[in-house]
Order: structure tokens, then C-alpha cells, then sequence
């Protein structure tokens, strides 16, 4: 399959990388034409709902140019390899650092990145319910049709409440990002910092990082965890900072759909209660599904919902939507990893500035 459309960086085999994700991609569920329409027709309604209900729990407006599209999951992965490709282009040292290999390398190189570029979003293409496309200008909501009634099919709840309930959480998403003017250029930055500071590290550090972790995990009788052995300890602080900030984006949007409440979603308790045993049932499952989730942080993911959602209850409780507000008044109120996991150091950190 030829990829979406122009694609600018070298590094990647854009072609192979799309190909390889439409056969990792998994099927559709099994649905008629008219109902695939409905479904499509009764989310677009849904996105539409959920501004009202968003803007009134937390007073935030996104502009009108942040869309929202209904997307299938052809569209979800061609959308994301135009993000990655964005990436790329703002990260010269990944074309000098395939301008400065072999020969070999230059040509093998972008078919071996596509290949596993691929092959994940091929996989996250069946797990992924709503993103926000952070670095389109201006950002787009995308809703996967297949993958929202896929899931509330495997949770057997009322498809009309999950759809609603979905939609919330993307929609403070949208609003987040279409809201806040900093946001963006706070999270672009947080991308181009970790690029470079995972750019200093040679592979021979590397190789030894992650020896010095299977010896350890070998001592220990545990899983080795490789991703926290590539990293120095200007990375693990560049990690903790992005981890931070999605913890905080992700609680939001939790704590926003189920503050809607049952006036608006009667089934929600059913539907969170269920949904949290997908995510803990994920997050135990086994073989190929288990490698997956570890290489691409899915679990690291889970934990941030948690943590964030706990940060965000914490600071509401303490002082009302106002408090939380103060978020997204400036960069510099964005809390630390520690402040998600102690809210109190955030509420008087804050106290603390406007005294």
C-alpha cells in the first residue's frame, strides 16, 4: 500500500512502514454497512454532545478549528505516519546520522525502521479508542469507529453510554490542546528534548546499560527492564517530565467523563467498572500481547491514568475546577512527577506563588 501522501524524511521506508502496518492492523468487528454508518453517524453526534458537557465541568473552550473526525483504523495509522514523519523533520541529527553511516546501513536502515514502526502501529491500531493529533496545525480529535464498537461489544454495555463516555474523554483532549494557546509548544518541546537527549547516548553505552540490567534482572528474578536501561540519568529525568505532564493530561480527561455522571451517562459505573478490568486484564495478559504492551509503554500508560486521575481528584477536592485550572494558566504550573504522586506539594507550590 503506498503511503497517505508526501513524506520528507529519509530515515524511514514511508511505503514499507504503511504496508506493514495494514497487515499487523487487526480487523475490523464484524458489522453490516447500515450499522457501520450508524455507529459512525451516532459518535459524530456524541463529539458534538460532549463540548456542552466538557466546557461545563471545566469551564474551558477549544477553538473551532480543532476538528473532530470519525476515522477508521486505515486512517488512524496513515495519520500517525505523518506525525512520526513531522518528527523526524524536526530532528535534523536523524538525517545526519544516515547521511554519516554505511553504505549498507543507508539502505537497510529505513526498510528496518519501517518495518518496526509499522509493525506497532499496525498493533496499537486495534487498542487505540480516540488521539488528539498534537503536532497537525491545528490539532485534529480523531475518534476510530471500529475500535470504540469493538470494545463496548467485548464489555457487553449499553453502546449509546460508551460511545458518550468515550467521546468525553477526547473531548477534553481537544479541549486541552485547542484551549490552552502554550500547550502545544510545550509538548513539541518535551518531544525535540527527548530526541536529543536520547541522541547523546552511543550505542557501546548503550550495550552496556542494558547488560548491566540482565545481570541485575538475571540476580533478581525479575523481568529485565530494558527500556530503564537505555536511559542516563538525563534521560530518566526527560522520561519523568513527559511521564508528568501525560499523567496529568490523561487523569483530566478521566476525571472529566466520569464527573458528567450518571445524569448525563446512566450506565457509567458499569461502564468504568468494566473498562478497569479490560485495562488491569490487559496489563496481566501474556505472549506476543505482553511483549507489545512492554516495548510501547502500554503499561507505563495505565499507571499514568491512575496517578494523573488521583492528582486531578486531589487538587478538585482541595479547591474546586478553579484549582486545577491554575494548570493551564502557564508551563511553569505543570506538575512534576513527584507533585502527581504527592498532590500536596503541587497545592502548595501554587499556594506558595500566589502568596
Amino acid at each position: 500500500m503506498s503511503p497517505p501522501s508526501v513524506f520528507t524524511s529519509p530515515a524511514v521506508d514511508w511505503s514499507l512502514a504503511s504496508a506493514v502496518a495494514g497487515r499487523f492492523a487487526p480487523e475490523g468487528p464484524q458489522i453490516s454497512s447500515r450499522d457501520a454508518h450508524d455507529a459512525v453517524a451516532e459518535i459524530k453526534e456524541h463529539a458534538q454532545q460532549a463540548q456542552e458537557h466538557v466546557r461545563d465541568v471545566t469551564g474551558l473552550i477549544a477553538h473551532e478549528d480543532h476538528r473532530v473526525v470519525v476515522v477508521d483504523r486505515r486512517m488512524w495509522i496513515d495519520s500517525n505516519l505523518r506525525a512520526l514523519d513531522s518528527i523526524l523533520d524536526m530532528w535534523p541529527a536523524s538525517k545526519e546520522r544516515l547521511e554519516e553511516s554505511s553504505t549498507v546501513t543507508r539502505a537497510v536502515g529505513p526498510r528496518v525502521m519501517a518495518v518496526q514502526l509499522g509493525a506497532a502501529l499496525g498493533w496499537l491500531s486495534g487498542k487505540i479508542l480516540g488521539q488528539y493529533e498534537a503536532l497537525a496545525d491545528p490539532g485534529r480529535l480523531l475518534l476510530v469507529a471500529p475500535s470504540i464498537v469493538q470494545v463496548e461489544r467485548s464489555l457487553d454495555v449499553d453502546s449509546r453510554d460508551f460511545r458518550l463516555w468515550v467521546c468525553l474523554h477526547e473531548e477534553t483532549h481537544r479541549v486541552q490542546f485547542g484551549a490552552v494557546p502554550w500547550l502545544k509548544g510545550h509538548f513539541t518541546g518535551l518531544v525535540m528534548k527527548a530526541l536529543d537527549a536520547f541522541d547523546e547516548t552511543t550505542p557501546v553505552d548503550r550495550l552496556g546499560a542494558v547488560l548491566t540490567e540482565l545481570l541485575a534482572a538475571v540476580g533478581q528474578r525479575r523481568t529485565p527492564d530494558l527500556m530503564f536501561a537505555l536511559q542516563s540519568a538525563e534521560q530518566r529525568a526527560v522520561v519523568e517530565e513527559i511521564t508528568a505532564f501525560m499523567s496529568l493530561l490523561e487523569g483530566h480527561a478521566d476525571v472529566v467523563m466520569d464527573e458528567v455522571g450518571p445524569r448525563v451517562i446512566p450506565s457509567v459505573d458499569v461502564i468504568r467498572e468494566r473498562f478497569e478490568v479490560r485495562r488491569s486484564t490487559a496489563a496481566d495478559a501474556r505472549g506476543a500481547d505482553s511483549v507489545w504492551r512492554r516495548v510501547l509503554g502500554m503499561d507505563a500508560k495505565l499507571r499514568q491514568y491512575r496517578e494523573g486521575a488521583a492528582f486531578v481528584r486531589a487538587v478538585v477536592n482541595d479547591g474546586g475546577m478553579a484549582a486545577m485550572n491554575r494548570v493551564w494558566a502557564d508551563p511553569g504550573n505543570v506538575p512534576t512527577l513527584g507533585e502527581i504522586r504527592e498532590p500536596s506539594l503541587w497545592l502548595d507550590r501554587m499556594r506558595g506563588a500566589a502568596a
